[in-house]
Formats: structure tokens, C-alpha cells, sequence
């Protein structure tokens, strides 16, 4: 006994993209805001420049990849409001300085009261905390770099 398989012709994607249905909500871009921690050296730790989820201990955001975490257990937190201190992030007894700013956040997204808890999370700006600290990590993770920050002997 033969088996013979079915191969349907080739569409069009567009035209399969038509015909699915689709019971979500779809949306664009979201830019949400949150906090980082900056591990400084001392004698107990030494720096590694770069930086660390408040919360998450052991959870470090590298520079030109996305953060990512299951939804389902923990995820990206961001905020919706912008945060300019300790205290509008709401934790300000958390350990060592915090660089707060900007993310990009896409992927499964569960929307809180207060923000997002998402699949996948890029900083796409560090706007707030110790200046010196804002420049350092601004070149590290390639964001807010204007063209007057470039060195022309570089």
C-alpha cells in the first residue's frame, strides 16, 4: 500500500496572514521604565560593569542582547510612569546605586496596575542617577550617545 502526502501549492504569505484569525490584541512598540542596580568594587565584590536587576540577584543585563524570562514565572518588570528616584521606584532601600531609564519591552506582555511583566526588554535609555555613573554605562550598553559625545580622536 502506497502513502501518498498532500503538498498544497505555494501562497502568498500576505494572503495566509488574511486568513488567520486572530482573538488577541496586538500592539506595537511599548516603552515602560525601570531600575538597575551598578555592583560598585569593594572589598567583598569587584565591578563588572555591568548592570543587575534590583531584585533578581544573580539576573545581569548585557550589553546587545535583549533580557529575557518566562512570563509565566517571573519576566521583565517595567513600570509605565517615568522614575527619577529611588523613591518613585518604590524600593528605596534597595542595595547600591540604581541607574534608572528607559526599555522597549515586545514578546508575551501581562499588564499590571502599575506597569508590564514582559517576555523580552531592551534599555533603550539611562536617564537617571550618579552622573559619572550614567556616562560609564550609557557606553557600555550604547544608548543616549549624542554626536557631541563623540571624540574626534577616537
Amino acid at each position: 500500500m502506497r502513502t501518498l502526502f498532500f503538498v498544497p501549492p505555494p501562497h502568498d504569505q500576505n494572503e495566509r496572514a488574511r486568513d488567520l484569525k486572530h482573538d488577541g490584541i496586538r500592539v506595537g512598540e511599548i516603552i515602560a521604565y525601570r531600575a538597575w542596580r551598578v555592583i560598585e568594587p569593594s572589598w567583598m565584590h569587584k565591578s563588572d560593569n555591568l548592570l543587575h536587576s534590583v531584585f533578581m540577584k544573580d539576573y545581569v543585563w548585557h550589553p546587545g542582547r535583549p533580557a529575557s524570562g518566562d512570563v509565566r514565572r517571573h519576566g521583565i518588570y517595567s513600570l509605565r510612569n517615568v522614575i527619577r528616584s529611588r523613591q518613585d521606584y518604590g524600593y528605596p532601600n534597595a542595595g547600591g546605586p540604581l541607574l534608572l531609564g528607559s526599555v522597549k519591552i515586545w514578546g508575551e506582555i501581562v499588564e499590571h496596575e502599575a506597569g508590564y511583566r514582559s517576555e523580552f526588554a531592551r534599555i533603550i535609555s539611562l536617564d537617571y542617577g550618579d552622573p559619572d555613573l550614567l556616562e560609564r554605562f550609557r557606553w557600555i550598553y550604547d544608548v543616549n550617545i549624542t554626536p557631541t559625545d563623540i571624540w574626534l580622536d577616537k
